[in-house]
């Protein structure tokens, strides 16, 4: 059962049934997105739990990348650096 606790906050105190399951009321599931069936990525900051919807976080992610030009490979560049600093280790 969910507590409203602060409306303005939208913070709901939920309940750990005894198989550790609990229920994101529907305002929050309807606010969301969050469907039947729907796929959450859990993770742990502090001592909060967040549940983020993958294409939240896909979009978060290609907005921290949109400033690189798409003929630019990160992968390539990370490779010659590496490559450059094994070749300093080497000779040095």
């Amino acid at each position: 059962m969910a507590e409203v606790i602060a409306e303005a906050a939208a913070e709901i105190r939920l309940e750990v049934d005894e198989q550790g399951s609990i229920v994101i009321p529907a305002e929050l599931r309807e606010k969301l997105g969050i469907e039947v069936g729907t796929k959450l990525i859990a993770r742990v900051e502090g001592d909060r739990l967040i549940l983020t919807n993958p294409k939240a976080a896909l979009d978060k992610l290609k907005d921290l990348f949109a400033h690189i030009p798409p003929h630019i490979s990160l992968a390539d560049e990370l490779i010659a650096e590496r490559r450059v600093e094994a070749e300093r280790e080497l000779y040095s």
